[in-house]
């Protein structure tokens, strides 16, 4: 579980930075797809909207599994910190 967390917290600060967001969306990747197999897939795809079935469903799980893979193949962007940082290093 401490290994999730971590995952979590520093996956969420180098994607909102910028700072080596592939390592950390793939990091929020691999720890998504261990929550949606083994704590979410019994409940099935839907989230529970109307609280009528026992838990999350692995809706949420995959559109935070394709919004990493996003992040993987084309980067953080033009304002992140590994885009400055590599500008200045190439000076």
């Amino acid at each position: 579980a401490a290994l999730a967390i971590a995952a979590e917290f520093l996956g969420a600060l180098g994607l909102i930075t910028g700072l080596l967001g592939r390592v950390a969306a793939f990091a929020i990747m691999v720890t998504m797809a261990v929550a949606a197999l083994t704590a979410h897939l019994s409940n099935g795809f839907f989230m529970n909207w109307k609280g009528n079935q026992k838990g999350e469903g692995i809706e949420y799980f995959i559109l935070a599994i394709g919004l990493a893979i996003t992040v993987i193949i084309n980067g953080s962007g033009a304002l992140s910190l590994d885009r400055f940082l590599s500008a200045r290093a190439d000076r």
